[in-house]
Parts: structure tokens; sequence; C-alpha cells
């Protein structure tokens, strides 16, 4: 019954930009996207990157580990709701099971039991349940402060945050510094991870093309289906050089 309702509405707010994409990294909104990266970006070297180093350099590792099965945990519901909207309930059931051992036995998900009984982790959410649904993915677009999404990501954004367990905690005190720790955990777990980029002469167009390969990954449970255009372009080269036939 959700999806028949809000499946329509989400197509029409995409619609106009699908209708010319071509390629999984349609950036029409480019020159835009630069300025709210290039935002983001300052924003974070001066004040998110320092935070997520002095806290991992302070912090043991093993309370941020704790920190992270959390953040994990508090996920789990989001995960299962996407999990039986997506016509997968094993994964569901199993998302609600993690969720219970975690959060009774793992101190309400500080340590990861589940996995070591043997639940397998998921973390579906509501941008690769509309992915599922045929909702068009529309261009790609950088958001101030969240970073990169499709489009269709992007308008899954209030969902994702509704169907958050911390969403609905009353204190609000103790909320947002749950978030707030929550976020500087997750900075500091992408030290490492943007190394990688360090040395990349566009680095816009790296997280880009990282993220919407990750993304397509995601929405297809880890197995993206083949690349038709990249095949095509390969089988018409080797043509020309050797006469070969690809059919």
């Amino acid at each position: 019954m959700l999806a028949k309702h809000l499946l329509p509405l989400i197509a029409v707010l995409l619609c106009a930009c699908a209708s010319s994409e071509s390629r999984v990294d349609y950036d029409p909104l480019e020159p835009l996207n630069r300025a709210v990266y290039k935002f983001n970006d300052v924003l974070d070297r001066a004040i998110l990157k320092p935070v997520a180093k002095g806290y991992k350099f302070v912090v043991p590792s093993v309370m941020r580990k704790g920190v992270t099965n959390f953040s994990f945990n508090l996920r789990t519901p989001r995960s299962a709701i996407n999990n039986f909207l997506q016509g997968k309930p094993r994964r569901g059931f199993d998302d609600i099971a993690r969720f219970l051992v975690n959060s009774t036995f793992g101190i309400g998900g500080l340590i990861d039991i589940a996995s070591a009984r043997g639940f397998e982790q998921y973390d579906e959410d509501f941008g690769q349940t509309f992915a599922v649904w045929g909702v068009p993915q529309g261009p790609y677009v950088v958001l101030p402060l969240l970073g990169p999404r499709t489009m269709r990501h992007a308008v899954a954004v209030p969902f994702n945050y509704a169907s958050d367990p911390l969403f609905y905690y009353e204190n609000a005190s103790v909320r947002d510094k749950l978030w707030v720790l929550r976020t500087i955990n997750l900075r500091s777990r992408l030290l490492k991870a943007e190394e990688l980029i360090g040395e990349s002469k566009d680095r816009y167009i790296t997280i880009r093309e990282s993220y919407l390969q990750n993304r397509n990954y995601d929405i297809h449970d880890g197995d993206p289906p083949e690349d038709d255009d990249f095949y095509d372009d390969f089988c018409d080269e080797d043509s020309e050089d050797e006469g070969d036939d690809c059919d």
C-alpha cells in the first residue's frame, strides 16, 4: 500500500531529468554540484575532519567499534522495512532478529552479538527500495552537508531519517549528542578511505564515480548487471582491430 502511493509521487519528481539520462554518471548539475562540493569540503577541512582525527586519536579503537556497532544497530529497523518493501522477507526477518539480539544481549547494540551467531548484516535504505520499484535514478547531486547522492537517493533522505529509531527519542539533548557522535565516528572511519583519493587530479570526479559505482553495487545486492554500453564499445573496437564478431 505504501509503494502504491509513494511511487507515483517520486516518479513525477524525477521524470523530467530521467528522460534525458543515458549514463550512470549523468551530471547535468555539475557546476552547481561543484560549488556545493567546495562548500562541503571547506566545512569538512575546517571542522569535521580535525574533530574526527582528534576523536580517532583520543578514543580507543574498542570504544569506536562500539559506536560503529551502535550506529549500525539503529539502522537495522530501516533495513528490515526496506527488505520487506523490496520483496525480501527472509532478509527482513533476519534484520529483525539482529536488532533484537544486539539490542538485548549486545547492550543496546554496542556489541555485535548477532554476527557472531551467524546473522548476516544488511543495510537497505529507501533509495534502494525506490530503485527496486522502478523509480528513475535522476541526475547526480551534491547536497549541502550530506554530500553525494542521486536525485532518487536525495528524495529518499526524509524517509531514511524518519525510519531511524533515534528520530523518535524524546530527549532532544541526548538525541542530538548521539547524532553528532555518530557523524564524527563515521567521518573518522572515512579517513583511511580518503587517502585513496588524496592524489586524484579531480577529487570531485573521483568521489562522484566512486559513489555511483558503490550505489549501483548496493542496489543490486553486490551483483550489478553488466554495462552493455561498455561491452558494445569494446566489441566495436575489437571488431575493427581483429575482425571478430562479438555476437
